[in-house]
């Protein structure tokens, strides 16, 4: 660790010598990666999110959650599997994608848990299933705990949740983490860096795609999102003792997850399967932290089947 906190100093150190790299203007980032399908929510707490709202408008509801430092891109392979047979939302976290920083600079999983109450409000949304990956999934099962009464399914994608002392973090998030660091990488961000950061968590480094990085370098450059990322990271849990509530949960589960997930182990994913009474697990042999990416066919063949279980509706 104090080799690590070292080589980062001296490297970050060296970067900051030379010119910062600057922010990508909100413009300029939707310009790029809005879609037909992009709108722009504004919630009640004056917060503007960027949204997706997708496939067969009067089909049942499965809102996507994604993870830390990413956005709803990563959801994509899901869309175009699933959209022709339910309504898909998914949306960008405040400090992340298209939605940018939050006006009150809070980025709780609470906060979190709101944000997607807000837009289950706006859509005026009575009962859906709810998926996240990563940081979502942990917003999700939380979610799950605040507001039982609405979710019709839980889809939890190698989820965060339990604490730890095993595992070892992305790049990005240690940088962020070290102090002194951490605030010189808030000020000059690599697409190395990024590269490094998705090569960790995603096994077949072919997937890594020159387009990808791009985009997730874009989106993390977006004006505000480097200083919310920093914000989070070090601000810890808000609720560090809501997994033991775990068990609670009633509502139909199905649990994906990448065996090889170098960041959130499969034990994780086994306890959730184990702990929420009815659970199913689904496991992928040599496949990361995003299934939902790297076996986008298979894993949204899950979830299609475990739509139609839910919904009670039969294959066409």
């Amino acid at each position: 660790m104090k080799r690590f906190v070292a080589l980062c100093s001296l490297f970050l150190a060296a970067l900051g010598t030379s010119a910062c790299s600057p922010d990508l203007r909100a413009t300029v980032a939707e310009a790029r990666y809005t879609s037909p399908a992009s709108q722009f929510v504004t919630t009640r707490a004056g917060l503007r999110v960027h949204v997706r709202d997708e496939g067969k408008p009067d089909a049942p509801v499965l809102i996507l959650a994604h993870g830390s430092n990413a956005s709803l891109h990563t959801w994509e392979p899901w869309v175009g599997q699933l959209k022709a047979n339910w309504r898909i939302i998914s949306f960008d976290f405040p400090g992340h994608g298209l939605t940018g920083p939050s006006p009150d600079g809070i980025y709780s999983t609470t906060s979190y848990v709101q944000v997607v109450d807000d837009l289950a409000n706006y859509f005026k949304l009575d009962r859906f299933v709810l998926g996240g990956n990563s940081m979502g999934g942990g917003v999700a099962w939380r979610y799950g705990l605040a507001h039982p009464e609405k979710l019709a399914g839980l889809i939890l994608v190698d989820a965060a949740g339990y604490p730890r002392d095993t595992g070892k973090p992305p790049l990005v998030f240690r940088l962020a983490r070290t102090p002194g660091v951490g605030e010189v990488f808030s000020r000059f961000t690599t697409r190395g860096m990024i590269e490094a950061n998705l090569k960790q968590v995603i096994v077949d480094d072919a997937l890594v795609t020159d387009q990808m990085v791009t985009r997730y370098h874009d989106l993390l450059m977006r004006e505000g999102n480097r200083q919310a990322t920093l914000t989070r990271m070090r601000a810890g849990p808000d609720a560090p003792n809501a997994h033991q509530q775990i068990p609670t949960i009633k509502v139909p589960t199905l649990v994906i997850w990448g065996e090889a997930d170098p960041w959130i182990p499969l034990a994780d994913g086994q306890r959730f399967a184990r702990e929420i009474a009815g659970a199913k697990l689904v496991t992928y042999p040599n496949i990361g932290h995003l299934p939902q990416e790297e076996v986008p066919v298979q894993s949204a063949g899950e979830v299609e089947a475990f739509l139609r279980q839910i919904y009670g509706v039969s294959q066409p």
